[in-house]
């Protein structure tokens, strides 16, 4: 808090009105209606005239601030909030060069909309225009323009209060109800500054004053966290055991609730208990470095919880609490500084919040029962995305301010929607926070050119130098491909700069939408953008579509599981179960495995978001906790936490789950899969609830298929007969109540010959691309060769993977000695084609 020196001699004439004027409405505070009723009883300072010139009288002002006194408030001295108005004042006064005066003071307040001198005033006049107004005399007085508010020859004449309060006035001045600012002995702010001085001094060593900051303005706000927030109040309330913990993922907004409650203590809108805390955070690695010997840091952690004490106000708030555990500790000396803590905690003496994740808080707090007992649990969720986007908006000024640039409401919800789909390691709303801040940042840097528009420019410079000196010495054939050339590296720079500029405003402003935080969505998760941006309503109606470009002779199939995802997509379905469940059923090598992939890269983007389980490693009771971790008491029980199911379901929300071939797993796995089915939920060996909700679930099998195989039943004229075998197998293989949680049991259709002629050019298609990136050369097939390929390639047993590996004999073996013996080189055309029973290539 800055001394009432650096105030100038009208704003302690003010200051000591407003004294005077609490003391006689017996009202125990001051706040900033008090500094403006002062201002309007000062017809000689600045503020009275911005005041009266926006026609703001003293009697109209007075009717309603006497109606807003509250007496019986027992907070005594200077709010915080006004407190603060005096910091941002002297902040001001600097700019234009002179002691904090009262148009200082009253732009403070008009900046500041919650008080309660800007509700009164918005009843009396345009608080816009009179804030535009007192930021106008400012800039006057800046140049010298404004008439003498610094002078301190000026005399006021004041008329404090009108004559009925004069009675009162004579009681309360001689015996007042507080000890009041007033201009002698400096006041609240010479207060603060004595307490600074004193313990609260020596704790600057060891850390960082919240409530300091907070006053400063330098906290950002916090949104959505109020049930925290009242509950860690009613925590620090208590009279023992008033020590809340905050315990959160990271990233979800722990360290911003703290720093919301030192504003509220700095607002005043605390309980009385709470009025005078100061919110102090420790740097525990600070006082753990350069500790050398023995003692050091047990002398530094007892210096400051002396400080503390001897304070009485100060709340220590220590994130990462977990690592006082340990701290201080050597080989020969178990004296760390949880056990110094721990007797001061018990009794009262000493308030703290922690903050700490849920692992290192089980990890390390739960373990010490003498610790964990003197802590009460303050759990933070991860907000909802609706919490996220108030929490984006509110926090939109200052990143506005530093970055210059307007933040779209579009930017901030894609940034909270695309981080929750696609930024699965991290947390709300720490994630979409650093989008918008990359995001903003990237326009920034990128608005004087960037690498790649610079070196496209300078080619731009050098192509036109190169056509004007070829048309000078006649070489216009040279000069037309450098103009040809110059044409090609313009039209490249105008598609560059369209894909890196910033979103323009009607009004010309810069600013930062969708496109352009999808953009670094898109760098981060190496995912194309267009795959990003695209709607997914018409990604949706396209599904069918994009499957049969992959999935041959599944028309059924591809037609089930489009419209089962769509009706979940709408909204129809149950919102706790999956997006959908399916089990495909139906002979070997026909697509089963290759539509789980189709759809993971369709509905997400990649196959790399299906996440694939091979029953065949789960035919054991005790392999079960290898998809949810290892329970406490298990051999390996700290290596095996982790279950390989619910921890990457955990982290990648958004993919497809497949458990291939369900038939050999052991039972348990089934009790498993029904909670998954059904809830859409699972709960790992460490108490953490697994979301499925945004999971497709599919289950493959090959149950039914042996049987309809001997029954000569495995080729499409005997679809029909072959899936009513294989549901008959599933029956009895698989119990009702999980048969009967499935979305869609779907029986895949064997392939015919024309199938597999379709499927073989997709894998000489395949296999051609692979040779041009990789060799530069270029392989075609003809027709002839590809039917004599599905010929000896197509059995309906086994699907297509017969025809795989006649394309490897019959193709790849051959290509590849051709290219090992030289000759086959980049550039050259290879031709396959098959003459009198034989493959030749040309």
């Amino acid at each position: 808090m800055y001394p009432l020196t650096r105030a100038s001699e009208n704003f302690r004439k003010a200051l000591k009105l407003c004294n005077e004027t609490t003391v006689r409405l017996d009202a125990g505070y001051v706040g900033s209606e008090h500094f403006v009723y002062a201002f309007l009883c000062m017809p000689q300072c600045s503020a009275y005239g911005i005041l009266a010139g926006e026609g703001v009288t003293k009697s109209e002002y007075e009717e309603l601030f006497f109606k807003c006194i509250d007496t019986k408030s027992k907070y005594e001295g200077l709010t915080r909030r006004t407190q603060t108005m005096y910091d941002r004042a002297v902040l001001l006064s600097e700019e234009t060069e002179t002691k904090a005066g009262t148009a200082h003071m009253l732009y403070a307040i008009l900046e500041n909309d919650e008080c309660m001198a800007v509700k009164i005033l918005r009843k009396l006049a345009d608080v816009e225009v009179l804030r535009e107004r007192t930021k106008q005399a400012l800039k006057a007085l800046k140049n010298k323009k404004l008439f003498g508010e610094e002078s301190e020859a000026e005399h006021v004449q004041t008329d404090p209060l009108n004559a009925d309060f004069n009675d009162v006035a004579t009681v309360k001045v001689d015996k007042p109800k507080m000890q009041t600012p007033t201009m002698e002995k400096g006041g609240a702010f010479e207060r603060l500054d004595e307490k600074k001085s004193g313990a609260v001094e020596k704790l600057t060593a060891y850390g960082t004053d919240l409530t300091e900051r907070a006053m400063r303005g330098k906290i950002d706000p916090v949104i959505g966290r109020q049930k925290e927030i009242e509950k860690m109040i009613q925590v620090l309330s208590r009279r023992l055991k008033n020590n809340p913990v905050l315990i959160g993922e990271p990233g979800v907004g722990k360290s911003a609730i703290v720093e919301g409650l030192a504003q509220l203590i700095v607002n005043g809108d605390v309980p009385e208990q709470l009025y005078n805390k100061t919110v102090f955070s420790v740097d525990m690695p600070g006082m753990l470095a350069g500790a050398r010997y023995r003692g050091d840091f047990e002398e530094r952690l007892k210096d400051m919880i002396g400080a503390v004490i001897e304070d009485g106000d100060v709340v220590l708030f220590i994130d990462e609490i977990h690592t006082i555990v340990g701290a201080g500790a050597s080989s020969d000396n178990g004296m760390d500084a949880a056990n110094i803590l721990k007797p001061m905690l018990a009794r009262g003496d000493l308030q703290v919040i922690g903050a700490t994740t849920i692992e290192e808080y089980r990890k390390y707090i739960e373990k010490d029962p003498a610790l964990e007992r003197r802590f009460t649990p303050v759990w933070v969720e991860e907000p909802s995305e609706k919490d996220a986007i108030a929490i984006l908006q509110g926090l939109r000024k200052k990143y506005e301010q530093h970055h210059s640039i307007v933040i779209t409401d579009e930017a901030i919800e894609t940034a909270v929607k695309l981080s929750a789909r696609y930024i699965t390691d991290r947390f709300l709303p720490d994630k979409a926070i650093d989008l918008i801040d990359e995001a903003a940042a990237r326009v920034r840097v990128l608005e004087d050119g960037g690498a790649e528009i610079k070196a496209l420019e300078t080619e731009i410079r050098n192509f036109e130098e190169e056509r004007v000196l070829r048309e000078r010495r006649g070489e216009f054939a040279l000069a037309t491909a450098a103009f040809e050339n110059l044409r090609l590296a313009k039209d490249k720079l105008a598609a560059v700069k369209q894909a890196q500029a910033p979103l323009i405003l009607p009004d010309g402003r810069a600013a930062i939408g969708k496109e352009q935080v999808a953009a670094i969505v898109s760098a981060r998760v190496k995912i194309p953008l267009l795959k990003i941006t695209q709607e997914e309503s018409a990604k949706l109606l396209r599904l069918e579509e994009d499957l049969h470009r992959r999935i041959i002779g599944q028309n059924e199939g591809v037609s089930a599981v489009a419209k089962a995802i769509r009706r979940a997509r709408a909204g129809l379905k149950d919102p706790s179960r999956p997006i959908g469940s399916f089990m495909f059923v139906g002979p070997t090598g026909v697509g089963k495995t290759d539509l789980c992939k189709a759809l993971a890269e369709t509905m997400f983007g990649s196959e790399e978001q299906m996440l694939r389980l091979d029953m065949s490693e789960y035919m054991e009771k005790q392999s079960i906790s290898k998809l949810i971790g290892a329970p406490p008491g298990y051999a390996g029980y700290e290596d095996l936490q982790t279950g390989q199911l619910t921890d990457k379901v955990r982290t990648n929300p958004y993919c497809v789950v497949l458990f291939d071939e369900i038939e050999k797993a052991h039972p348990d796995v089934f009790n498993l899969l029904l909670q998954i089915l059904d809830d859409g939920r699972l709960t790992d060996s460490k108490g953490r609830t697994v979301s499925f909700k945004n999971a497709v679930i599919i289950l493959t099998s090959n149950a039914g298929a042996q049987e309809a195989q001997n029954a000569g039943l495995a080729t499409g004229e005997h679809y029909e007969r072959m899936k009513e075998r294989v549901t008959e197998t599933l029956k009895e293989r698989f119990k009702p109540e999980f048969l009967n949680r499935m979305d869609d049991i779907i029986v895949f259709h064997p392939l015919s010959p024309e199938d597999c002629v379709k499927i073989g050019d997709k894998i000489i298609a395949s296999l051609a691309k692979r040779l041009q990136e990789q060799r530069g050369v270029t392989l075609s097939v003809t027709q002839r060769a590809l039917y004599a390929l599905v010929q000896e390639g197509y059995d309906p047993l086994y699907g297509a993977r017969p025809l795989k590996r006649v394309v490897r004999r019959r193709i790849e073996d051959r290509l590849s000695e051709e290219i090992l013996m030289g000759k086959v080189v980049g550039g050259q055309r290879v031709t396959v084609d098959f003459i009198n029973g034989e493959y030749r290539f040309s």
